[in-house]
């Protein structure tokens, strides 16, 4: 991941709605939430969530497929394994072979 995306995914969760959606979105898991069931859950205008929701795709944090007149999201696992992966990159103070193994388990399929 590059350091720009990974500045545009920090500042879609840095706003505490988006952090919520995000954060619902990975509880929801694989069959993910419509627009509507996630606006209802966090009490949220559904054309405030739209822009929300915009962001956090925008971001790559989230996905979205079109079910009829429905959006259905879903938490983008891949996003977050690479922003997760993009933090982890040079830790471990120049010894990276110690924090491998998590940043294998965070960025693979």
């Amino acid at each position: 991941m590059e350091t720009k995306d990974a500045l545009k995914a920090f500042a879609a969760l840095s706003q505490p709605t988006r952090l919520d959606v995000f954060r619902l979105l990975i509880k929801a898991g694989k069959p993910g939430m419509s627009a509507g069931d996630i606006s209802n859950s966090l009490d949220v205008r559904q054309n405030t969530m739209s822009a929300n929701l915009s962001i956090l795709a925008q971001s790559g944090l989230i996905r979205s497929v079109r079910e009829g007149r429905s959006i259905r999201f879903f938490a983008d696992m891949d996003g977050m394994r690479a922003l997760l992966g993009f933090l982890m990159e040079d830790c471990c103070g120049g010894c990276p072979e110690l924090c491998q193994p998590v940043i294998d388990e965070l960025i693979c399929c």
